[in-house]
């Protein structure tokens, strides 16, 4: 049974709210990895037993990172049924479950909630601009049909529109809507978004690089590509602040920002593909129109990794070991 909170909303009516148990701290937007053109089901368990292994604090796949654009609906439907399957219940599931079309997302939305996943997260329609009216709109109708909580990702990089502070306060208001990924560029309005919701309402960073200041500003953690190369040390990272030991969550912080600026050196997930793959984690495969890391940006990328890879190792090595199970090992 998903818990729920209560909301002070702006206009005294109070709201009842579900909540994600455990969606704080470092989360990994994890990749799909690829095996002769077809989803390689060995090693996404793989990658999804060692998130969890080293104190990542939710899955998510299906997303941007995990090359959710070419993948067909019995692709999603295998990612969150196997990351459902490996997770296990030790940490949360968030299945991606956005679309330019309303009834579309709908759809993809219940799929997510009949396999097992614990929540949605859900990106503002893409390509045809609606206005934040349309948008509010479309949220509306995602929250009414499910009774998973729904996080809100707002990327207007990527998708050519983006919420309005005043949308989000208004769709906070609604019942299932639990939160928000922000990769808007505008860390400051993580501290605006905090005083008018409060603390229950999550705060989540879609930007390595400007996550840690998010943290001072009252986010709650990180929907993270660099956790899929450093689980750990992102892991440690939130950890250190939630502790208040300032002195290792700034050395956590520098150490890891080279790889956070590293993996965007190309569109991602190219980098942190690249990267996996030289740490023989899975194969360096993308689908089209995504091709792999041009020469001219290995070269920073490797620099990035060499900074970290070690440490990773260091870090991981202190946590507690939980075997892994047969069906998830491999050698990679």
């Amino acid at each position: 049974m998903v818990a729920r909170r209560q909301l002070e909303p702006e206009g005294g009516a109070v709201t009842t709210h579900r909540r994600l148990p455990g969606a704080r701290g470092s989360m990994a937007a994890l990749v799909t990895p690829f095996k002769n053109g077809y989803i390689d089901e060995r090693s996404f368990r793989f990658l999804c037993e060692r998130q969890i292994e080293r104190g990542t604090a939710a899955l998510v796949v299906c997303g941007t990172t995990g090359e959710v654009s070419t993948l067909d609906r019995r692709e999603q439907t295998l990612l969150i049924r196997l990351a459902v399957d490996t997770a296990g219940g030790r940490v949360p599931v968030i299945a991606g479950a956005g679309s330019n079309c309303t009834d579309t997302a709908v759809d993809l939305v219940y799929q997510a909630e009949w396999l097992g996943a614990d929540g949605v997260l859900c990106v503002v329609p893409y390509y045809n601009r609606p206005t934040q009216d349309g948008l509010y709109r479309h949220f509306l109708t995602l929250q009414s049909k499910t009774d998973l909580p729904l996080l809100l990702y707002d990327v207007p990089s990527r998708t050519g529109a983006g919420l309005s502070l005043e949308t989000i306060l208004r769709l906070a208001e609604l019942p299932n809507i639990v939160g928000l990924k922000d990769a808007s560029g505008d860390p400051g309005r993580t501290a605006i978004l905090r005083r008018h919701l409060g603390p229950d309402f999550l705060l989540l960073s879609g930007d390595d690089s400007s996550a840690a200041a998010a943290l001072e500003l009252g986010g709650d953690g990180c929907i993270s590509v660099s956790a899929n190369v450093a689980p750990a040390l992102n892991a440690a990272l939130y950890r250190a602040w939630a502790e208040g030991d300032m002195e290792r969550f700034l050395k956590l912080r520098d150490l890891l920002a080279p790889l956070a600026g590293a993996l965007f050196v190309e569109s991602n997930p190219i980098p942190v593909k690249w990267a996996l793959a030289q740490m023989g984690l899975l194969r360096d495969e993308l689908r089209l129109p995504l091709t792999t890391l041009s020469s001219d940006c290995e070269p920073v990328l490797r620099a990035a990794l060499d900074e970290v890879i070690f440490h990773e190792a260091e870090e991981a090595a202190r946590m507690p070991r939980h075997p892994m199970t047969p069906r998830t090992a491999t050698a990679a």
